[in-house]
């Protein structure tokens, strides 16, 4: 009897499937059908529900039922208007009990139902997120982690479901400060994490939650909100798409006016490399969200959040963090004081007990000191740490390393706030740009090139350089005061402005027209033409009914008197009227440029604008004599935003790459790593003898006497030495009536 029943059972679930394709065509001819399945269902849920640790084969028929019933329950939603809310019941109450197969068949039931709208999001979130939490089963928390992140994602697909994000955001608030102290929280920050990873959420209140997690008691808590803050963003870029190279640069033009006089495979890959540097830094230029949505900007209240942070983890006593995760407290705190320009004064001083080269990890110390300094930090707060930083690493008796570290280290202090330095230190630390150790060297050099620019005051007039002297000389260097901001111009003006007037001189050349002179006609001419070529390139202006032309253009009119003194200077010049009219072409020349205040710039001025950055940040970045690489060193480091973190590798310089600590396998590893395939650089000589090594052929007796050991050779050159001339030629002539005859045995006829 039990057989047969048995046999029935396994035949119902056989035509289970069958059934599901008849209902989905037919929903209304198999009622009956889906009612006795419907019907089955319940009594063996009644069965589980009464038992539920059993593991009788009445599971096997229940997970079955399940799958059906959730495939075909929108057909029948009156019948089954209770089934979402049981299989909610049963994984809520005896998630612990079930088998990993019935519990991996209701998750996937529920989250089913909700890709059928039988339930909503809300719904399925209150269900799996609790059991996230507290199930002690590492697979089920897999499963209904990546449930709950799809659901999210495929709720604000198409557009943002603010409701549900605001109630899930709402969760995982309670959620990380209902217990500051328990390590639930780390389900917040990977939810978070992930969805912010992946541009879901993008705003302030994600950053408030991440912002609770890193004020947590629970180490694991706060060390995760923190490393959000610190690599959230970086995350969030690499996940983007970079394989688009429509950026609006041309290559094949970039490389022509970089203007290459010897063609080279080395050059043409310098080439190539700098333009992907180019193509690199525009498409992230094109980005909207790094700087304005990036989660150190979201934040509403970083002052305090910065206090709050320094006080409870770094501070305290009774922070639970080991000397990592306070290292990572600490360079979040720094970069949002560096970022944010905060005032944090006794921060400062919890750097002193740290600055010395036994401490672990000193590099990171440096750096954070380092990020947190910006031009509004008092120079008197400085002055000691940078003193100290000198006495520690930068001595005669410290290691090249260590040196070179602290001389990094003082220099990106300075770069954000020059006034710190003191005179007498500045002179002293500047002669150890004649050390024999390279990384040494190239420090001082650093903070030498830094203060010629900012400071060439505070330097011997040996060590100041002549573009600093003469700009001393003429007093154009100014003073720099405590807090003042430098005045914001065009990226790459000049360009445009030096470009114009090339054009200019160039078009009344071919004119027959003095290329001095100043004429307001052709400036109108050029202003038409670039708005005119505008018209015929852009696509989207048929959709604005095209650019109004305005009937008047009398009515405003530019003064051009500051462009014209310059030529009448030059004139006067050129007469040998009047010496010092020179110097002050000169002054005039380094005066900033009025490009952009006496000329409208018209779009295709935009577009030349674009172009003329690309091929200058190209040529900035091909291989150039030592003055001009050591300019654009300054230049990248000065020109540093806020936002880019300085890392422990940037402080240690080049003594992390020096060749002193590779051992011998290490540098073969490295040597091997950049060494390319040289077989396409082979002669047809070498290629030749591959084929015959590989071929099994022997080589000729003169490759053979040419590998001969060289003892066993000497005594034959030695005899050549002690050859009478009339012997020698007696010696060639027989060679040469040898090779006549073909030999020694006249092998030939």
């Amino acid at each position: 009897m039990a057989k047969r029943k048995l046999a029935a059972l396994e035949k119902v679930e056989a035509d289970l499937p069958n059934l599901q394709q008849k209902i989905r065509r037919d929903s209304k001819s198999y009622i009956e059908d889906f009612r006795a399945q419907y019907y089955q269902y319940e009594s063996h849920r009644e069965i589980f529900m009464a038992a539920p640790a059993s593991t009788e084969t009445g599971l096997i028929s229940l997970h079955d039922l399940i799958d059906f019933i959730s495939h075909v329950a929108d057909c029948y939603p009156d019948i089954t208007k209770d089934f979402p809310q049981q299989l909610m019941d049963m994984i809520m109450q005896h998630h612990v009990d079930l088998t990993p197969e019935l519990r991996e068949k209701i998750v996937g039931s529920l989250v089913l139902l909700r890709k059928k709208e039988v339930i909503d999001s809300v719904s399925l979130l209150h269900t799996l997120f609790p059991i996230l939490v507290s199930t002690p089963s590492k697979t089920l928390r897999e499963i209904l982690f990546q449930k709950i992140l799809s659901d999210l994602r495929a709720s604000n697909a198409k557009t943002t479901n603010h409701k549900l994000n605001r109630i899930m955001q709402t969760v995982l608030f309670n959620l990380v400060t209902s217990d500051r102290e328990s390590s639930k929280g780390l389900w917040a920050i990977k939810i978070t994490r992930e969805l912010w990873k992946r541009q879901v959420w993008t705003d302030a209140k994600t950053v408030e939650i991440m912002k609770e997690a890193s004020l947590a008691d629970n180490e694991k808590v706060a060390t995760g909100g923190v490393r959000f803050f610190l690599g959230g963003d970086k995350e969030r870029e690499d996940m983007e798409d970079e394989s688009s190279d429509d950026d609006g640069i041309d290559v094949a033009k970039m490389k022509h006016q970089v203007g290459i006089t010897k063609k080279s495979k080395k050059k043409s890959r310098q080439i190539e490399k700098a333009v992907s540097t180019v193509k690199k830094k525009e498409r992230k230029k094109k980005q909207p969200h790094p700087l304005n949505f990036s989660a150190l900007h979201l934040l509403h209240d970083s002052q305090g959040f910065a206090e709050n942070l320094f006080a409870k983890h770094l501070q305290s006593t009774k922070s639970k963090l080991n000397l990592e995760q306070k290292l990572l407290a600490l360079q979040l705190v720094s970069r949002l004081i560096g970022l944010h320009k905060l005032t944090l004064v006794h921060f400062y001083s919890y750097f002193q007990k740290y600055l010395t080269p036994r401490q672990p990890s000193v590099t990171s110390f440096l750096a954070s000191l380092a990020q947190a300094t910006h031009n509004l930090v008092p120079p008197d707060v400085l002055e000691p740490l940078i003193q100290k930083i000198a006495n520690e690493f930068v001595s005669e008796a410290s290691a090249a390393e260590v040196a070179s570290a602290g001389l990094n280290a003082i220099r990106e202090i300075c770069v954000r706030q020059p006034l710190a330095m003191e005179e007498t230190l500045l002179q002293d630390l500047v002669m150890y740009k004649k050390s024999k150790d390279k990384g040494v060297m190239m420090a001082a050099k650093g903070l030498l090139g830094l203060y010629r620019d900012v400071g060439a005051d505070m330097l011997k007039r040996r060590d100041r350089g002549k573009d600093a002297s003469m700009a001393l000389r003429s007093g154009e260097r100014k003073d720099i005061r405590f807090g003042e901001e430098a005045v914001g111009e065009i990226e790459g003006l000049e360009l445009l402005e030096q470009w114009k007037e090339e054009e200019r001189k160039r078009k009344r050349a071919e004119q027959g027209l003095p290329s001095d002179a100043e004429d307001e006609g052709d400036l109108e001419a050029d202003e038409a033409a670039g708005w005119d070529n505008w018209d015929v390139e852009d696509d989207d202006s048929d959709d604005s009914g095209g650019w109004i032309n305005v009937e008047s253009d009398a009515e405003i009119e530019l003064s051009d008197s500051d462009d014209e003194k310059p030529a009448a200077k030059k004139t006067k010049q050129e007469n040998g009227e009047d010496a010092k009219d020179t110097e002050k072409d000169q002054e005039e020349k380094k005066k900033p440029s009025n490009f952009a205040t006496t000329r409208i710039l018209t779009p295709a001025d935009l577009a030349k604008l674009a172009e003329l950055r690309s091929s200058a940040a190209v040529n900035s970045l091909l291989p150039t004599s030592k003055s001009k690489r050591m300019q654009n060193a300054q230049k990248i480091a000065a020109d540093r935003h806020a936002d880019d973190p300085l890392t422990a590798a940037e402080i240690e310089g080049l003594a992390l790459l020096s060749k002193g600590r590779l051992t011998r396998e290490e540098k073969i590893a490295h040597a091997k790593e950049t060494k390319t395939d040289r077989d396409e650089f082979k002669s047809k000589t070498a290629r030749k003898k591959e084929r015959k090594i590989e071929d099994g052929k022997s080589t000729t007796n003169k490759e053979k006497a040419r590998k001969k050991n060289f003892l066993m050779t000497l005594g034959k050159a030695r005899s050549k030495n002690k050859r009478s001339l009339v012997e020698t030629r007696a010696t060639l002539k027989a060679h040469h009536d040898r090779q006549k005859r073909g030999g020694r045995r006249g092998n030939q006829g």
